[in-house]
């Protein structure tokens, strides 16, 4: 049994899946309190990006992923680590190392994602991280693999219709997201509260904390699957590009892990890989499904 750095429950062994906590220590939350509303923090450690080589003389491509983000990285209720951004990352394995299992999952959050990244814990992010221009300033990013849009969440007794509603209210974000500034321009009298997890924030909505949760209308299908009780406003906020990060340097050679991440993606775009990955883990949330009592 561990007990991930960042709190929360121990989790045991997962079978046929290699997990470590993240390796982060808790000495990095200070500076990043500090700087999480941007989502991004200056690189440390080594600045060379990993190359294919490099991770076949290891034998394992370290991915950090989410367990708490249904649909896209969780703990199921098995103790298995599911989810879209799982089978990408071990789908990638299969085509880069020529074995699916050969990809060691570590825990990240929004807020610790580009830590994980430039401190040299893993390889690559597969986190549902948007694609933006400052992130971009301190890591690389892949082309987008699936397009997500933000949305407010909101009991189903509340009186709120419309985004507007919520001005005067309290909206619940997560940290390091892009979530956060784009509802601060659109609701500027709003109040708000800021959780390290997305799991965290609805909880703290089912708790009746506050008025609304904004987030990725992907990751908030998540949680409606397994909650009644609750409902999304018409209006979206923003497209979110989502992105595989990995640390700056890459000399652009055919090694470079990112150059042949890319590759593999536009091959799994063609194929239908891409494809069969949002209609298993996104398209039936999306579509409303009933809810779990």
């Amino acid at each position: 049994m561990w007990k991930s750095r960042w709190g929360g429950k121990p989790v045991g062994p997962l079978t046929g899946t290699s997990v470590k906590p993240s390796g982060i220590g808790r000495r990095w939350l200070g500076s990043l309190l500090l700087i999480v509303a941007l989502g991004v923090l200056p690189a440390c450690g080594s600045k060379k990006a990993v190359s294919v080589s490099e991770v076949k003389h290891r034998g394992k491509l370290v991915a950090g992923v989410k367990f708490d983000s249904k649909p896209f990285g969780f703990l199921d209720t098995d103790g298995q680590l599911k989810g879209y951004d799982i089978d990408l990352m071990r789908e990638l394995s299969r085509r880069l190392l020529d074995k699916e299992k050969g990809v060691e999952f570590q825990q990240v959050l929004s807020s610790t994602r580009v830590i994980a990244i430039n401190s040299g814990s893993v390889d690559a992010v597969a986190a549902t991280m948007t694609i933006t221009p400052e992130r971009a300033k301190v890591v690389d990013f892949s082309i987008p693999y699936l397009t997500a849009h933000q949305a407010v969440v909101v009991p189903s007794d509340s009186p709120a219709r419309h985004l507007k509603d919520l001005d005067g209210k309290t909206i619940l974000f997560v940290l390091g997201t892009t979530s956060e500034g784009n509802i601060k321009k659109r609701l500027p009298g709003a109040k708000y509260t800021g959780f390290k997890s997305s799991t965290d924030a609805f909880s703290a909505l089912k708790a009746r904390r506050g008025d609304a949760m904004t987030t990725d209308d992907t990751i908030i299908s998540g949680f409606l699957s397994d909650n009644c009780g609750f409902r999304v406003l018409d209006e979206k906020l923003s497209d979110e590009p989502y992105g595989l990060a990995f640390r700056k340097g890459g000399a652009e050679t055919p090694d470079d892990l990112r150059v042949q991440v890319n590759q593999s993606l536009q091959a799994m775009e063609k194929d239908g890989t891409l494809a069969r990955l949002k209609a298993k883990w996104v398209d039936g949330m999306l579509k409303g499904k009933p809810c779990k009592p």
